[in-house]
């Protein structure tokens, strides 16, 4: 297949266009610069455009562009440049796709269950309702801009993502040094759930969307049992063989992160029900599997 994706200079992105390219498929990378190789086609998402011939005879476009959500703190100048890279971004791609003469089969764009909110101890699926919060209506206003492409009858999805297990890049890649210097520990009062997903089972989980015509709309790209924040901390230590007694406490975070805090403390419960219901196989489900193939990754 000639499939496009955005946001290959990322971390998903990146693992996702060199798993294609290894199983022989032509990649297209969407590029903010002046084109330097075959296969790049420029696009810049501040100002909507996309160079539409460029994705001439992609028969799918992976959308996963966009600005990382927990590297800064969330003034609301970046509150706008999280929200543009998003809203503007996936808009300029699905209004490209949609324009084609010969549009792609299928869009999937790059989302968060971010949309839930905080979801305590209950469990989410995809039928969940919008929670509260910066996040929750960002992923909402997100998923919309896709609707030029849903409008011209191309299959949409949405791949609301957990925390990816990565040591390389992503939110998870930090905490890889702390807890190897022996400062980690749990944040606020541990309790609050982590939905995760291995980095290899996120792209596996991406390409199977690709290839599933009865899939369409949002779907969980989470694994199957989200684990507490505390469950987590103590298989992280157990797994680098360090002690995991600092604790962070929820002031701590919240004088640190501002307004991010509440989403770090926060509890998301979420099953990956549709991605299940298709027939998805988790190839490292369990916690442990996944932090020990985020180490052995190269």
């Amino acid at each position: 297949m000639r499939i496009a994706v955005s946001g290959a200079g990322g971390l998903i992105g990146g693992a996702l266009a060199a798993d294609l390219a290894e199983d022989g498929h032509e990649v297209v990378r969407l590029v903010r610069h002046a084109p330097k190789k075959a296969g790049e086609v420029r696009w810049d998402p501040d100002a909507g455009t996309v160079d539409v011939e460029g994705l001439a005879g992609c028969e799918a476009v992976v959308h996963l562009a966009g600005a990382s959500v927990g590297s800064r703190r969330w003034t609301e100048a970046r509150k706008k440049v999280l929200r543009d890279s998003r809203v503007k971004g996936t808009a300029a791609v699905a209004r490209a796709a949609a324009s084609l003469p010969t549009p792609p089969s299928v869009l999937v764009c790059g989302s968060a269950i971010g949309y839930y909110g905080d979801t305590g101890d209950r469990w989410v699926d995809e039928d969940g309702g919008r929670g509260e919060g910066f996040l929750a209506d960002l992923v909402a206003e997100w998923e919309a801009a896709a609707d030029p492409a849903r409008d011209a009858g191309i299959r949409t999805v949405h791949a609301r993502t957990g925390l990816v297990v990565a040591r390389t890049g992503g939110a998870w890649a930090p905490l890889f040094p702390i807890f190897r210097a022996g400062l980690g520990g749990r944040l606020g009062s541990g309790d609050q759930y982590w939905s995760y997903i291995s980095l290899a089972d996120e792209i596996a989980a991406l390409r199977f969307l690709v290839d599933t015509p009865d899939l369409s709309g949002p779907v969980n790209l989470t694994a199957p049992e989200p684990l507490t924040n505390r469950e987590i901390t103590r298989t992280m230590g157990r797994v680098l063989r360090r002690p995991t007694l600092a604790t962070v406490p929820a002031p701590v975070l919240r004088a640190a992160l501002g307004e991010f805090a509440g989403d770090v403390l926060g509890s998301q419960r979420v099953r990956p029900r549709r991605l299940l219901d298709a027939g998805f196989s988790f190839a490292q489900p369990e916690i442990e599997e996944a932090i020990r193939a985020a180490l052995s990754a190269p």
